[in-house]
């Protein structure tokens, strides 16, 4: 999706939140008003969350009985706006399960396995290598840049540049090696972070592409 078509429907959604806030504390549900208008309350909700074929679109209502509804509030939104349970990990095998499809597809999955690369000095574990470990052909390896801050990106995509090079510094490291990077490639901070992780990785002589050209993937898989 266009990244201003998002901000736009996001921005047009807020305005209309805020003003669906002040009908909803006319009828009291901020207990300013000693009468709550539940069955008004109740209609505007159902009208909120009603299915309809617009950009931003709601899953079925339920209830939860919670002791501190802030505290549920709060970590609801948590978990499925600020996404709390994605951790590094998780992230990484996301994509990883999409490039392990783009291989099967292009019937090339079975050239790869997932491995330790390096000697008993110093290994790192990747997730698609070709050939034996101890002297691969190529390696591919999804890496999640898509975090809140630049200093997130920097740490981990720094833990990979000082991987690679340990590797290669050891002539462990084969020629062929291909990161499918995710995250920022706007002007913002987050943007500058992930070029300065790709920039490091391409002068220690791995081949970069944008994760999600599944081509790129496919085409290096295939050489």
């Amino acid at each position: 999706m266009d990244a201003k078509i998002f901000r736009a429907s996001m921005r047009t959604f807020r305005e209309e939140m805020q003003r669906i806030d002040g009908m909803l504390k006319s009828m009291g549900t901020d207990r300013r008003l000693k009468a709550l208008d539940r069955e008004g309350a109740l209609r505007l909700w159902g009208e909120i969350v009603k299915p309809r074929e617009t950009m931003l679109r709601f899953s079925e209502s339920r209830v939860v009985l919670a002791g501190d509804p802030q505290g549920k509030l709060r970590a609801l939104f948590e978990y499925y706006v600020e996404r709390n349970f994605a951790t590094r990990e998780y992230q990484e095998q996301i994509l990883e399960r999409g490039v392990r499809g783009w291989l099967k597809e292009a019937r090339l999955l079975d050239q790869f396995h997932a491995g330790r690369v390096g000697n008993d000095e110093y290994h790192a574990q990747f997730p698609f290598i070709a050939g034996p470990d101890e002297r691969p052909d190529k390696i591919i390896k999804p890496l999640n840049l898509d975090y809140a801050d630049a200093a997130r990106i920097i740490d981990h995509g720094g833990q990979w540049i000082v991987r690679v090079n340990a590797l290669k510094k050891r002539d462990l490291l084969p020629a062929k090696v291909l990161f499918a990077v995710n995250g920022p490639e706007d002007s913002t901070s987050r943007g500058k972070a992930r070029r300065e992780v790709v920039g490091e990785l391409e002068s220690a002589g791995v081949l970069v592409s944008r994760y999600g050209t599944a081509q790129a993937v496919i085409e290096f898989a295939g050489t």
